[in-house]
C-alpha cells in the first residue's frame, strides 16, 4: 500500500505482485493547506486505511508513506506535536538564512528560506523548542503513528535538512550546529522499518507481519509511478507550476536556480521548478474554454507571441530573477491565439530548463514523460515535442500514490528475503 499525502488531500492505492491496482481511495481535505493540522492528517491517514476493503487489508505486506517536501513538525518524546507544523511554502527560515549562509557550504541546498534545515533553525528560536525532542518530516511523523518507533527518516525527505546523500550521513557543519535535539536516522527510501504496532495490525485487520518502509516525498513518488527508469529519461510535471525531473547519471547541483538532484539508486534525479504553469492558464481560461479552445490550435505552427507566463514577479528556474515580470502582452483580441501564445511560451521556458540542466552536466534528453493536469492537453503535448525534439508521452501512471506503492512494494520483497 502506498499512501500520499498532497497539498490537496491523502490517496491511498494497493497494488499487486504485478504491479496492478487493487483499491484507490482519497481523504480531500476542506481547509486551505495552511489550516490543515496534524489531528486532521492522523484522521485521515485512518479514514484512508479504514477505507480498503477488509480482504485487502489482511494481504498486504508492506506500506510506505509520501509526504510534502520540507513540511516539518517539532514533536515530544512520545511522538505528539509541540507546535503547528511549518508547510513545505513556509519561508520563515528567510529570517535565519544570514546566519545559515555563514555556516553552509555556498550555494547548497539547505539555503533556501523554505528548506528543512531554515525551519529547524527558525524552530529553535521560539519557545516550544525546549518541550522538543525529535525534528520529523511529515511523512517521517506519519510513519510513525504506525509503526510507532520515533527519529527515522528517508534520504529524500532529509535532502533539504542538509544530509549528504552521497556520503549517507550528516555532514561535519551540520553536526557542529549542536542542535540539542534528535535528528532523525535517515534510511534509504523503501527499506522496511519495522512491523505495524500490534494494535494497529489488531484494530484494523491487518497482517501482525505487515512492515512499515521509509517512505519518499509526493514529488518522487509521482515520478516513480511515471515509467521512466533510464538515465536521459524525464518528467514535466504540469500542474498549477513547472516542475521538471531529468534521471542522469552525474549529480547536478546549483541553489541559485534551485536545481538540486536525489539520489534515485545508483543514478541522480536532478531538476527545478518554474513560477510559470497552470495557475497562470487558469487566470484567463476556465477548464472548459482550455479543452475547447486548444482544439482550434495548429500545433505545428510556432506561435510569434513570446511571453513569460507569471501570476507574480519573480521566478528561479530557468531564469532565476526575482525580480522577473510576468510577460503577458500584447493580448491579441482572438482567445485562440493568446491561448496559442500562452502554451508555446510555456514549452519554450520547459525546453530551456532541460537545455540548462544538460549544461550543467545532466545526461542529455530522450524521452519526456507527462504528468499533472496539462498531460490529458494532446496539442500542448505537440507543441512542447516540437521545442523539446524528443518523444513526449503521458506518464503510465500520475498519482503519487502509486510510485509510493512500488516503493512499499520492494521493501516487502527485501523484508521477505531477509
Amino acid at each position: 500500500m502506498g499512501i500520499d499525502f498532497g497539498t490537496s488531500g491523502a490517496r491511498g492505492m494497493v497494488v499487486d505482485e504485478e504491479a496492478s491496482i487493487q483499491a484507490q481511495v482519497r481523504y480531500p481535505f476542506q481547509d486551505s493547506p495552511g489550516a490543515v493540522t496534524p489531528k486532521i492528517w492522523q484522521e485521515a491517514l485512518f479514514v484512508l486505511v479504514q477505507q480498503i476493503p477488509d480482504r485487502l487489508r489482511r494481504e498486504i505486506k508492506a506500506i510506505a508513506i509520501n509526504g510534502t517536501s520540507s513540511t516539518v513538525l517539532l514533536v515530544d518524546a512520545a511522538g505528539s506535536p509541540v507546535d503547528a507544523p511549518l508547510l513545505y511554502n513556509d519561508a520563515r527560515g528567510s529570517l535565519v538564512l544570514e546566519h545559515l549562509r555563514s555556516i553552509a557550504p555556498p550555494n547548497h541546498t539547505v539555503l533556501s528560506a523554505t528548506s528543512s534545515l531554515a525551519k529547524l533553525l527558525w524552530m529553535r528560536q521560539q519557545s516550544s523548542f525546549i518541550e522538543a525532542r525529535y525534528f520529523l518530516h511529515q511523512a517521517d511523523w506519519l510513519a510513525f503513528l504506525l509503526h510507532g518507533q520515533l527519529g527515522i527518516s528517508d534520504y529524500h525527505n532529509a535532502l533539504k535538512l542538509g544530509y549528504d546523500v552521497e556520503e549517507l550521513k550528516y555532514p561535519e557543519w551540520l553536526e557542529n550546529l549542536q542542535i540539542p535535539i534528535q535528528l532523525p536516522k535517515v534510511l534509504t527510501p523503501g527499506t522496511p522499518i519495522t512491523e505495524l504496532r500490534p494494535e494497529i495490525a489488531d484494530k484494523f485487520g491487518f497482517r501482525r507481519d505487515c512492515l512499515v518502509c521509509a517512505g519518499t516525498t509526493d514529488s518522487i513518488a509521482a515520478f516513480l509511478a511515471s515509467g521512466a527508469k533510464l538515465p536521459g529519461e524525464a518528467v514535466t510535471s504540469l500542474g498549477s507550476t513547472l516542475v521538471l525531473k531529468l534521471l542522469s547519471r552525474t549529480r547536478v547541483e546549483d541553489a541559485r536556480y534551485g536545481i538540486y538532484s536525489h539520489r534515485l539508486g545508483d543514478l541522480w534525479l536532478t531538476g527545478g521548478a518554474s513560477n510559470t504553469g497552470g495557475a497562470v492558464l487558469k487566470q484567463f481560461f476556465t477548464k472548459a474554454e482550455l479543452e475547447s479552445l486548444s482544439r482550434e490550435i495548429d500545433a505545428s505552427k510556432a506561435s510569434e507571441l513570446d511571453y513569460y507566463p507569471l501570476l507574480k514577479v519573480g521566478d528561479r528556474f530557468p531564469i532565476n530573477d526575482p525580480n522577473l515580470p510576468p510577460r503577458l502582452s500584447p493580448r491579441p483580441d482572438n482567445p485562440v491565439e493568446f491561448l496559442h501564445g500562452l502554451l508555446e511560451s510555456i514549452a519554450r521556458i520547459e525546453a530551456r530548463g532541460y537545455e540548462l540542466l544538460q549544461q550543467m552536466g545532466a545526461d542529455n534528453l530522450s524521452r519526456v514523460y507527462t504528468a499533472g493536469g496539462g498531460a490529458a492537453n494532446d496539442i500542448w503535448s505537440a507543441i512542447r515535442a516540437r521545442h523539446l525534439q524528443v518523444p513526449v508521452v503521458a506518464s503510465v501512471y500520475t498519482e503519487a500514490a502509486y510510485g509510493t506503492a512500488l516503493l512499499a512494494m520492494g521493501g516487502g520483497i527485501k523484508g521477505e528475503q531477509e
